[in-house]
């Protein structure tokens, strides 16, 4: 996991399934409980923002019984490594909304690639632009997060004149996810909410499996 003071810590196979067992997170109605330091009224928890916010579009399944929240950030070598994996488990289940929020956290360098990404969603671009950043396997910088880019297809230009036309919303989207992932007690990146359960840290590919399952079997018992 990459934190902000650089600290690493990656959950064993025990750790993560026990904390899949004890995080049970968002409530009847959309409001967030039990997530640490989080305060039940607090406006960024409630279920609408965290599941479906409506800034972020989804990947995998849109119409998935399932959502996973992924917390990252592009220089997150973690983040790097998972990403393949966690998009081939999308895949394979063919059930699974993916939520992928921009938790720039390393410094000057990720704040503007996730800037960058979320003003391509004025080109409807988003999926396409964090997913061309993700892979990356090069140190990020400003120049080599536009020319990745427009290798993907994306209109930089554009990009550039939407994320100063748009500076306002942009900044405040990323204040947000910052106070929401802060709020659930996440303390780095990867961080991820699978249905209702949080997970602070990386996991495997099998753990997505079971974090899935869990979460349906969850959403099961409440019919």
């Amino acid at each position: 996991m990459s934190e902000r003071n650089s600290h690493i810590f990656a959950p064993t196979r025990r750790t993560a399934l026990g904390l899949l067992g004890g995080a049970m997170l968002l409530g009847a109605g959309g409001r967030a409980m039990a997530a640490p330091g989080a305060d039940e009224d607090d406006e960024v928890l409630k279920e609408s923002l965290v599941l479906r916010d409506p800034d972020i579009p989804a990947s995998g399944n849109p119409k998935g019984d399932v959502t996973i929240v992924e917390y990252f950030d592009y220089q997150c070598p973690y983040c790097r490594k998972l990403a393949p994996e966690l998009r081939a488990v999308v895949k394979e289940d063919g059930k699974v909304r993916l939520v992928s929020k921009d938790w720039a956290i390393l410094g000057p360098v990720s704040v503007y690639a996730a800037g960058l990404v979320l003003a391509t969603r004025y080109q409807n671009k988003f999926i396409e632009a964090q997913d061309a950043l993700i892979s990356l396997n090069t140190k990020l910088t400003e120049q080599v997060a536009r020319d990745t880019l427009a290798k993907a297809g994306i209109n930089v230009d554009r990009t550039l004149a939407d994320l100063q036309t748009n500076r306002d919303a942009i900044v405040a989207k990323l204040k947000q996810i910052d106070k929401q992932a802060t709020a659930f007690g996440f303390r780095g990146t990867p961080s991820f909410i699978v249905g209702k359960f949080r997970i602070p840290g990386p996991i495997s590919k099998e753990h997505f499996k079971l974090a899935i399952a869990d979460a349906r079997k969850v959403a099961a018992e409440k019919k």
